[in-house]
């Protein structure tokens, strides 16, 4: 079968390179998803008026692509928003929920470690750019003191469910490293960065994001992008493939049933599934990343229970607790309980602690709800429970990844039509994947090959 682009995954990045390329008149393309589903990481479970996630329980309503992509889909009708500004979100610190403020400002001004301490993160100002490449344990200790670690923590643990001691600054915010590497003070080149970005800036002054669903859940999002009422785009589902080869002007890519030709190929998928396939055409820096895997567990209570406001709290591993952190899902999208009824979400697992994993569901319910109970007023028992397991691991960025990125952005560039993208290239987050898949079609549209991101962003950080 011959097309003009393949693409190999049916996750988020996938379904966003096939949705952007359905643009290009007479453009034929084809989806190639080993399991029976499309969405990737994304997947929401409803049952009896509860909808707990599977997967990311939504994004930040800050980045143009996702954006551009729910206008374009009609999901900006849709879509669900909870602002920053309107919900706190805390840490767990000796044994208790501490709120944490979402600005710079309030965050210094709070009570969260001592005047001495607070000092010494000024020292970042006087500090060399730090050499070679440092966990974010070390980046941190070494620019602004360890008494920041603990909530640094908290904040890899929300996003990577990582280890600080083994994610490397570089992977994981090489905007950040990039002005550390130019300004030698990171507070300094920020503080250069925003003058800048002031006298260029004539609109509106932005302030917090809001974090983004919809009324069904994430799921709503990968249902939609592979919504086919035009039949433009085909979607081959439990075909996993086993090769690909370049065979001349043209790529050959071999299921267990057939082979596909096409001028384009697109590899959206996790970093090592990708890997496995590539490694036969060069031999990559690392044969993997390591990977955490969490397992979400819906907990849902009657009417005589009240979650503290806000979105949620995450848990440093200095407090030695049984889950990771929770969400106050209720309150933060309309519809995630029955009327009268109330949900959470616990975290349990991660790179730390992959042996609770290997609990059943019941001792997960159970010693979930028991960890909950220390912090949260909650009954004995929930009135609702349900384990999620992952559909895949969330990919590490620990030493080794940025030789490993360039790898792939040499690739890239070698080998005519191959575009590389998926989760865990760039980023794991909804709008790091977005992102990317749009320059990825864009490249494909005027028949350029794609580098990879040259000029890495500062991500803003929210708890």
């Amino acid at each position: 079968m011959q097309k003009d682009t393949v693409i190999i995954g049916a996750g988020l990045s996938g379904l966003t390179v096939a949705w952007k390329l359905k643009q290009i008149r007479n453009h034929s393309i084809l989806l190639l998803e080993q399991s029976e589903r499309a969405g990737g990481a994304i997947s929401s479970h409803s049952e009896d008026g509860y909808l707990p996630e599977g997967g990311p329980h939504g994004f930040l309503d800050n980045c143009a692509e996702s954006q551009a992509l729910l206008a374009e889909t009609g999901l900006d009708q849709e879509c669900l928003k909870a602002p920053l500004a309107e919900f706190v979100r805390y840490v767990c610190m000796d044994g208790k929920l501490r709120l944490i403020p979402q600005s710079p400002g309030k965050i210094l001004a709070a009570p969260l470690i001592s005047p001495l301490e607070k000092l010494r993160v000024a020292g970042d100002l006087f500090k060399k750019p730090l050499q070679g490449e440092p966990t974010v344990s070390e980046w941190v200790s070494y620019r602004f003191g360890k008494a920041l670690l603990p909530y640094v923590d908290a904040v890899f643990t929300g996003t990577y469910a990582g280890d600080l001691e083994r994610l490397v600054i570089d992977g994981v915010m090489p905007g950040v490293r990039k002005i550390e590497k130019e300004h030698g003070s990171l507070i300094y080149g920020l503080i250069k960065k925003m003058m800048a970005a002031k006298k260029t800036n004539t609109g509106k002054k932005k302030g917090l994001p809001a974090m983004t669903s919809f009324p069904s859940g994430m799921g709503r999002l990968a249902e939609r992008l592979h919504e086919n009422p035009d039949n433009e785009q085909e979607i081959r589902y439990n075909c996993p493939v086993t090769s690909i080869l370049k065979d001349s002007e043209q790529w050959q890519v071999r299921s267990n049933e057939e082979t596909f030709h096409c001028r384009n190929l697109v590899l959206a998928l996790p970093v090592n599934n990708a890997l496995s396939l590539l490694s036969p055409l060069s031999t990559p820096p690392q044969e993997k990343v390591p990977e955490a895997r969490i397992v979400n567990i819906g907990l849902g209570f009657g009417d005589d229970t009240t979650l503290p406001p806000g979105f949620g709290f995450l848990t440093p591993e200095r407090e030695q607790r049984f889950c990771l952190g929770a969400l106050f899902s209720s309150n933060m999208f309309p519809g995630r309980a029955p009327k009268g009824h109330v949900m959470l979400e616990a975290l349990v697992g991660g790179r730390r602690h992959p042996e609770h994993l290997e609990l059943d569901d019941a001792t997960l319910i159970r010693e979930a709800v028991k960890d909950l109970q220390q912090l949260i007023d909650l009954p004995s028992q929930p009135t609702y429970a349900h384990v999620l397991w992952p559909h895949t691991g969330i990919p590490q960025l620990e030493a080794g990844y940025p030789a490993l990125l360039e790898w792939r952005n040499e690739l890239m560039q070698k080998e005519k039509g191959l575009y590389i993208t998926g989760f865990g290239w760039e980023g794991i987050g909804i709008n790091d994947m977005i992102k990317t898949a749009f320059r990825v079609s864009e490249a494909i549209k005027r028949g350029e090959q794609d580098s990879g991101e040259k000029n890495a962003e500062v991500k803003k950080v929210y708890f």
